[in-house]
């Protein structure tokens, strides 16, 4: 049935490729034809007789034979004793024709020749002439198009389908899945919960980081159920045309009525579900956009099983409007995987790979604390990559490695020279790193030291990341700014000297620092107070005008504590530090066992 309405969609869309390409075949033939007038014209100059002169050759006698042309102000001359023929342009044909037959009649002789008007010739002056029809025609079917009865109705016929996907494919997400199979339940069985008076939920709201899989739970979902699963960006109701994006939410609204019982995936709601503000410009769309979004999910009934699924990565942009109970009846937020979460979802993502039998997804799992399911499907990806350019049977461990510090770190570069100064620095730079988190309490142990470029950093230091963490202490982000700061600490202390390469330690170092103050309320002076507000702006005007003074000290006392306490460890553990950088300038790169060595 759906198939059957959707024909004058088909036809519509391919008269208006026809339309369009005839538009642009046409332009094109007048241009070659102008420019093929234009050159010709210019060709013949010097052949051409202007009418004041045509006219004292006929009188003079010399003219042996005139072509012309019905319609035509454009003659062909043939003069007597010239081989060529010349081209004049008359004002009137009538008059010369007056002309040339009183010359006649007096016994001058003029062969002349009258030919029809060729096809080809009158064809550009037609097309001028309905060039301007052309265009509006053009222009009414854009705009006809545009809403939304042209091939914008294909986005809804291209992503009705049903998913293949299923919750066997998704990994990491228990309890998340759990709940979410109630949603599966009211789609096959939706008289069972209203025979015990239960409502289906209209709205289901996924939010988490991108690439935790919001997007890969709603086709599960609707694989689950087997219904038909739509799916639209928030992006795609936004159009420069006042009333578009109510009506694009209306033909999706309707689609779904029509295939109920459904799903509506809506990715990255946030663009059109943002807080309502003034009507002005712009804004007036997106406002009557939500509007429309908010009254179709009113107007479900309790026969229409249709679920909405919307996905955001910012929860807090939402108007308020959209998250009441009878519209979002349900929030779901999909976390970072935890460690046991992580090795499930490689050992999906693994199942079409190649791996060898020493490979152990569990290691890769413990370093990869905070990665998200996409993540983790890429770090797969890359090491089948780098197994395939060095020719491996199978992916190895040291393949998987690699491509944990290829996506972390970035590309080796092993090509780059570098001076023995910047190689010095480096390593220096790398060590201070190393020694002192190893000194830390609550700082992870160290994996690797490398002074060989990877991505914009001239060297790195890999710490093992074997646990998740939920919450981070006050002592943990101060040791935290401590093993930072190490590089400074030991570029000040072994060369008296500082560089650029530590920018980016010191960047890091002066957000946790302000996050500590502002955020955390972590300061004694400042007391356990957060400046941030909704919008993720901080806010100092309500605490008085000195507020801001107050933050810049605490922060700056943080940092330059911390910067001493490195140093203080550096000084302690010279020796150690000449013989780590002195390893690392002969090897460029030591490992968690060759480092351990030192401190044995």
């Amino acid at each position: 049935m759906d198939k059957e309405k959707d024909k004058p969609k088909k036809i519509w869309k391919t008269l208006i490729n026809i339309i369009l390409t005839l538009l642009i075949i046409a332009l094109l033939v007048l241009t070659i034809y102008f420019l093929y007038k234009s050159q010709r014209e210019k060709n013949s100059e010097e052949n051409t007789l202007s009418y004041t002169e045509l006219v004292k050759q006929v009188n003079d006698g010399n003219v042996e034979k005139i072509e012309m042309t019905v319609g035509s102000t454009t003659l062909k001359v043939k003069l007597k004793d010239v081989e060529k023929e010349k081209t004049a342009i008359i004002p009137s044909t009538q008059v010369f024709m007056e002309l040339v037959q009183q010359k006649t009649l007096e016994g001058n002789a003029i062969n002349l020749i009258q030919k029809p008007q060729s096809m080809f010739a009158v064809l550009p002056s037609y097309l001028i002439s309905i060039l301007p029809t052309i265009i509006m025609v053009a222009l009414f079917i854009m705009i006809f198009k545009m809403q939304g009865l042209g091939d914008k109705g294909e986005v809804y016929d291209d992503t009705e389908r049903k998913s293949k996907i299923t919750f066997d494919d998704i990994a990491g997400l228990d309890e998340e899945k759990e709940e979410l199979k109630e949603i599966v339940e009211f789609l096959k069985r939706p008289k069972k919960f209203t025979e015990m008076g239960a409502k289906i939920p209209k709205g289901v709201l996924l939010y988490g980081k991108p690439g935790t899989g919001k997007t890969l739970i709603a086709k599960a979902i609707a694989g689950e159920a087997d219904v038909p699963f739509i799916s639209m960006s928030g992006s795609e109701f936004i159009e420069m045309f006042a009333g578009l994006g109510a009506s694009r939410v209306r033909k999706l609204f309707d689609k779904a009525r029509r295939l109920s019982p459904c799903i509506v995936f809506i990715d990255e709601i946030d663009a059109i579900g943002a807080r309502r503000s003034s009507n002005s410009g712009a804004e007036t769309e997106n406002n009557q956009t939500l509007n429309q979004l908010l009254v179709e999910m009113d107007g479900f009934s309790s026969e229409e099983t249709i679920i909405v699924l919307a996905a955001t990565n910012r929860p807090e942009m939402l108007d308020k409007a959209l998250l009441r109970p009878g519209r979002f009846d349900r929030q779901v937020t999909i976390p970072v995987p935890d460690l046991t979460g992580r090795e499930a979802i490689l050992k999906i993502h693994a199942k079409d790979k190649k791996l060898a039998e020493d490979v152990t997804l569990a290691g890769i799992a413990e370093d990869t604390a905070g990665f998200t399911g996409a993540e983790l499907a890429n770090i797969l990806n890359e090491a089948a990559i780098i197994a395939t350019k060095k020719e491996h049977e199978a992916i190895t461990n040291s393949d998987l490695d690699e491509a944990v510090k290829k996506v972390t770190v970035g590309i080796e570069k092993t090509s780059r020279k570098i001076s023995e100064k910047d190689k010095k620095l480096t390593a220096y730079h790398e060590a201070g790193h190393a020694i002192v988190s190893q000194f830390l309490p609550t700082q992870t142990a160290v994996k690797e030291v490398s002074i060989i470029p990877r991505g914009m950093a001239g060297g790195y230091t890999m710490y093992k990341s074997d646990e998740d963490k939920y919450y981070i202490s006050k002592t943990e982000m101060q040791e935290k700014l401590i093993a930072l700061l190490g590089g400074r600490a030991a570029e000040k202390l072994i060369l008296d000297d500082i560089s650029t390469g530590a920018s980016n330690d010191i960047e890091v170092a002066t957000q946790i620092a302000k996050d500590m103050i502002t955020v955390y309320g972590m300061s004694d002076v400042i007391g356990p107070i957060s400046l941030k507000d909704n919008s993720g702006q901080l806010e100092y005007q309500m605490f008085g005008d000195n507020m801001q003074d107050a933050i810049g000290k605490e922060v700056k006392k943080l940092i330059d504590i911390a910067y001493n306490d490195a140093q203080e460890i550096l000084k302690q553990h010279i020796d150690t530090l000449h013989a780590i950088a002195a390893e690392l300038m002969t090897k460029e790169k030591i490992n968690e066992e060759q480092f351990n060595k030192f401190f044995a």
